[in-house]
C-alpha cells in the first residue's frame, strides 16, 4: 500500500479552504451576493441550476453534505404521478410527465426508463378496467404509449414467482429511476459550470436582518470536522440580495426566525413524514420490472424495484417526530411491514430479517392541509411544493424529485418580488432552449473502449465532468467494485473533486455501495482499496482513517442496517 506522501498530509484541508474563498470575497453589504441559497438537496441544487444560468451571482450551502437529508433518501423514482389523476388533478400529472420525459431524454443513463406491474385479483382493487383507463390517460399526457395489459397465463409465464390465487392479469406501465444523490450533483456541477459556488457542511446559524426587519443575509458557520461542529468553527456573515431556503422538512425553522414569531404564535407548514426502505440481494427476489401493489392490510400503494444490482422494498408513509439534525433510521414495525407486503405478493419468496443488506429512511416535508386534529393520514396529503415570502426571505417546501426545475422557476418568480429580475427571464423557453443537462461528449479516447452500458452511466452519471474522471482514473480503477455498477474510478474523482469530507459522505451519497453491499461496504478487500485511494486524494493518515472508519461504521450499523430486534 502506498504510504500517505507528507505534502498530502493537509490537501483535504487546503481543498476545504478553496472552497471557502468565495465567502470572503462577497462577505460585505458593499458587494453582496445576488442570491444566497441555504439547503443543498435537489430542490437547493435546481435553483442554484436555474439563477446561474441567467447569470446570478449565486452561493449554496449545505448544513451536512450534499443530498444528505431527503434528496438522498427518496424511492429513486422519477414519475408522473399516476395517483394525481385518479383525484382528477391532470395539471400537476401533465407537468410531471413531461419533466419525466425531458429527463429521459437529457440524461440517459442517470434517468433510466422503468417498466412497472400492477397485478390484478378478483375482488381486489383496483380491478383492471379502473387502472387501465387511468394507464391511457397517463400514456395521452406523456405522448407515448408505454400501457400493456397481460392476461393471467402470459404473465404467469414469465412471473411464476408471484402469488396465483384468483389472479386475473397485470398492467404494464412505464416511469422512470434514478440515482438520486448523483442527480443533486449533476444539477450542482451544471450550476457551477455557469458560475455558482456550492460549499458542504456549512450552516447557516441565524439569518442577518436590517434595521426594517428585511432578511439580507446569514451568519454561517463551518462544520466540517468534529471540532467545528461545535465550539470551534469559523463563523461568516454573508449577505446576499435574496436568500432562498429550501432546507426542506426543516423550512419551518428559517421562516419562523424570518417572521420574528415565537413557535407558540408561529404556525408550521412542514408535516414531516417518514419513508422507510429496504435493500435485499436480487438472488433472493430477482426482479427485471418493478411491481407496485396494494398492502394486504392498509392498502397503501407499496412497490418492490430493481436498482443497483440489488432488489428494494418500499415505502412507508408515517408521521415523523419533529426534526433536529440527526440521521433518521428505519423501526422494526416498518421493517415488518415491508416484508409482510412483500411476502404477501411473492409467496414462495419467504424474506425474513437475514435477507436484509441495508435500509434507508428519508424524511418528506409535507405540505399539510389541516391542523393537528383534522390531518388526514400522510399518503393522502398533496405531494404540491409551496413557495412563502417573509420579509424577503423566499422559503420552498414541499413537491417532488421529477418536477425540480419547474419548483426552481416558481422560486425564481417569487424572487422577482426582491430581486430586480427581467420578467423574460423567467420564461423557461428562452434560456438554453429549455434543456436541464448539457449534451456533452466525452473527448478521452478511454471512454470508447467502455462497454457501451458503462458509457451511458458514466455519462448520466458525471456529464460535464466525464473528462475529468477518465484523465483521474489509473488503469485498475476502470474495474467494476465487486458486484456493482461502481467503478473504483468514481471513488477517486469523487474524493479529489466532490468535496468529501467524510467517508459516509463518500460510501453513502457520492456512490451507494454502502446501500448495496454487505456491512456497508466495509469487508476487508473493499476498505484496502478505499483506505489506499482516500489517503492519496485526502490525505488521510492512519490515524484519520480509523477516526472515519469507526464513525462510518457506527452510523451505518444504527441507520442504514436492521434496528435491534
Amino acid at each position: 500500500m502506498n504510504p500517505t506522501k507528507p505534502h498530502q498530509q493537509h490537501q483535504q484541508r487546503q481543498q476545504r479552504q478553496q472552497a471557502l474563498a468565495p465567502l470572503s470575497h462577497r462577505s460585505s453589504q458593499v458587494e453582496p451576493w445576488d442570491m444566497l441559497i441555504i439547503g443543498g438537496g435537489i430542490t437547493g441544487a435546481g435553483i442554484a441550476r436555474e439563477a446561474a444560468r441567467r447569470g446570478l451571482a449565486v452561493l449554496l450551502i449545505e448544513q451536512k453534505d450534499f443530498a444528505w437529508g431527503t434528496s438522498s433518501r427518496s424511492s429513486k423514482m422519477v414519475h408522473g404521478g399516476l395517483r394525481y389523476i385518479a383525484s382528477g388533478d391532470y395539471k400537476t400529472t401533465l407537468l410531471s410527465v413531461r419533466e419525466r420525459e425531458r429527463m429521459l431524454s437529457e440524461a440517459s443513463g442517470l434517468v433510466n426508463e422503468m417498466h412497472y406491474v400492477m397485478p390484478h385479483y378478483k375482488g381486489k382493487f383496483p380491478p383492471p378496467w379502473i387502472f387501465n383507463t387511468l394507464l391511457r390517460v397517463y400514456d395521452r399526457l406523456a405522448g407515448k404509449r408505454y400501457f400493456t395489459y397481460f392476461k393471467r397465463e402470459a404473465f404467469l409465464s414469465l412471473n411464476p414467482h408471484i402469488k396465483q390465487d384468483k389472479f386475473l392479469g397485470a398492467s404494464q406501465f412505464s416511469d422512470a429511476v434514478t440515482d438520486d444523490s448523483r442527480l443533486v450533483m449533476r444539477v450542482l456541477d451544471e450550476a457551477i459550470n455557469d458560475g455558482a459556488q456550492a460549499i458542504n457542511y456549512l450552516k447557516a446559524e441565524s439569518l442577518i436582518t436590517n434595521e426594517q426587519g428585511l432578511v439580507v443575509g446569514a451568519t454561517l458557520k463551518d462544520t466540517s470536522s468534529e471540532d467545528n461542529a461545535h465550539t470551534n468553527a469559523q463563523s461568516y456573515d454573508v449577505y446576499a440580495k435574496v436568500v432562498v431556503s429550501a432546507t426542506g422538512a426543516w423550512a419551518d425553522t428559517l421562516r419562523m426566525q424570518a417572521s420574528k414569531r415565537t413557535e407558540q404564535n408561529f404556525h408550521k407548514q412542514i408535516r414531516p413524514s417518514r419513508g422507510s426502505h429496504l435493500v435485499i440481494s436480487q438472488e433472493r427476489l430477482p426482479l427485471k420490472q418493478a411491481y407496485t401493489f396494494l398492502h394486504p392490510v392498509d392498502k397503501r400503494a407499496v412497490f418492490v424495484f430493481p436498482w443497483e444490482n440489488r432488489t428494494v422494498l418500499g415505502t412507508t408513509d408515517l408521521d415523523h417526530p419533529p426534526l433536529d439534525d440527526s440521521e433518521v433510521g428505519i423501526t422494526n414495525e416498518e421493517v415488518d411491514y415491508l416484508l409482510t407486503a412483500t411476502n404477501e405478493l411473492f409467496s414462495d419468496a419467504d424474506l425474513n430479517r437475514e435477507d436484509v443488506i441495508s435500509t434507508w429512511a428519508g424524511v418528506r416535508p409535507l405540505i399539510s392541509d389541516g391542523g393537528d386534529g383534522k390531518r388526514v393520514s400522510p399518503s393522502k396529503e398533496k405531494r404540491d411544493h409551496s413557495v412563502w415570502l417573509d420579509n424577503n426571505l423566499v422559503t420552498v417546501s414541499g413537491g417532488k424529485l421529477t418536477t425540480f426545475r419547474l419548483i426552481a422557476l416558481d422560486v425564481l418568480e417569487k424572487c422577482q418580488e426582491v430581486l430586480a429580475l427581467d420578467k423574460s427571464v423567467i420564461q423557461n423557453q428562452t434560456i438554453n432552449g429549455d434543456h436541464v443537462f448539457s449534451d456533452t461528449t466525452p473527448s478521452n479516447p478511454k471512454f470508447s473502449t467502455l462497454p457501451k452500458a458503462l458509457q451511458q452511466r458514466l455519462q448520466g452519471f458525471y456529464g460535464l465532468q466525464l473528462d475529468t474522471l477518465l484523465e483521474l482514473a489509473h488503469d485498475e480503477d476502470m474495474a467494476y467494485v465487486t458486484d456493482s455498477n461502481t467503478i473504483w474510478a468514481e471513488i477517486r474523482f469523487a474524493a479529489r473533486h466532490e468535496q468529501v469530507i467524510h467517508l459516509d459522505d463518500l460510501l453513502l451519497r457520492r456512490t451507494r455501495l454502502g446501500l448495496i453491499l454487505p456491512h456497508g461496504a466495509m469487508t476487508p478487500l473493499i476498505s484496502t482499496r478505499l483506505k489506499q485511494i482516500c489517503q492519496q486524494e485526502l490525505g488521510w493518515d492512519e490515524q484519520k482513517w480509523q477516526q472515519e472508519v469507526a464513525r462510518y461504521q457506527d452510523l451505518w450499523q444504527r441507520y442504514y442496517h436492521l434496528p435491534a430486534a
